[in-house]
């Protein structure tokens, strides 16, 4: 057995708490912790904002792809007219225009990408406002301007082994739109095929 003396200076050391050194490196630890932690949130709202972006995407595709087929169900405008519009001498042109396009609301044939969108204004995407009630109006609705976004619209016949298929065609619907964080574009691509039979 220890002699008394020996034994008091012992139990002071352990009784003594932490060293300056055992709470730097727990400090250490725990900042690292933290950053990371923030790091992880940071990537959190950024997955946020773009996959808002991408449902805005999802919509404005499929928006214009229910206007080309209601066009065909309500016999709007005749088959050879569900085209871009590429005219040949003689033949009938498709109306839905060629190439990237701002997102406006349809036009006065209420067809989504037709050369009449222009006219009646860009499109404004409207959520309900803090009362979860749409009010019609900006404010007291919050309204997403579209001017980040552009549809293109292609339309050709579908074809097999380099054969085109009679009264079948190959609709393809791309939004783009320019990722905030990243500074890049992005683009959500819908493909269908359309037929000329309802």
């Amino acid at each position: 057995m220890a002699p008394k003396g020996e034994r008091e200076a012992t139990r002071s050391r352990r009784q003594g708490g932490f060293t300056l050194l055992e709470v730097m490196f727990s400090m250490v630890v725990m900042m690292v912790g933290l950053v990371s932690l923030l790091a992880v949130m940071t990537i959190a709202m950024a997955s946020t904002q773009t996959s808002e972006q991408l449902a805005i995407s999802k919509r404005l595709a499929n928006e214009a792809l229910e206007s080309i087929l209601t066009a065909r169900e309500t016999a709007n405008v005749s088959w050879s007219q569900i085209a871009n519009g590429n005219c040949s001498v003689g033949g009938t042109c498709g109306i839905f225009l060629s190439g990237a396009q701002a997102i406006d609301l349809p036009g006065v044939d209420g067809i989504v990408g037709t050369n009449d969108d222009a006219a009646a204004g860009p499109q404004v995407l409207e959520q309900p406002g803090s009362t979860g009630v749409y009010a019609g109006t900006c404010p007291p609705d919050s309204c997403i301007s579209l001017t980040n976004y552009t549809r293109t619209i292609v339309i050709t016949p579908y074809t097999v082994a380099g054969v085109p298929v009679e009264n079948l065609n190959s609709v393809t619907i791309t939004v783009t739109y320019i990722n905030p964080q990243l500074h890049v574009p992005q683009n959500y691509i819908l493909q269908s095929l359309i037929s000329e039979y309802r």
